[in-house]
């Protein structure tokens, strides 16, 4: 796994990333545009398998030219290592062997709250905020990745 300063220096150039929010049954995945600036949620995965789940990313991966992908990391909020971010650790690192492009793990502290928050804002029902809280908790962690390789 490469660190977003490292990904920065390789890839100059502006490309397509996807954002991911994993969890061990729901994955949210959000993508960026060309020039990332916006990030916006996707989709969500159901998770089955870890082979299942490879599969699916690599589709979205050729039907968008990504060229990166961002995973949320889950740490505590004093910045230490959770179980949950060993996890999500092990199954970064399965995605990085079965995908040519570079991974690197974001700081996700918050993400769930900020995308729920941020959907309460924009008058979304409840029920609908639930259904897409894990897509667009991918897109709150693209979006502050991207922000960062902008600045």
């Amino acid at each position: 796994m490469v660190t977003l300063e490292e990904f920065k220096k390789k890839h100059s150039d502006k490309c397509r990333l996807i954002g991911l929010d994993l969890g061990s049954k729901r994955i949210g995945v959000s993508i960026c545009d060309e020039k990332q600036l916006i990030a916006t949620p996707l989709k969500t995965i159901i998770k089955n398998s870890q082979k299942e789940l490879i599969e699916k990313l690599k589709e979205i991966i050729d039907e968008n030219d990504i060229k990166g992908i961002i995973i949320g990391n889950p740490l505590n909020m004093d910045g230490s290592f959770s179980r949950s971010a060993q996890s999500v650790k092990d199954t970064a690192q399965n995605i990085e062997k079965n995908v040519n492009i570079p991974i690197c793990l974001w700081d996700e502290r918050l993400s769930t709250v900020g995308a729920f928050n941020l959907s309460s804002q924009l008058d979304v029902n409840v029920s609908k905020r639930e259904k897409k809280i894990d897509e667009n908790a991918a897109a709150f962690i693209l979006q502050g990745a991207i922000d960062f390789l902008n600045n």
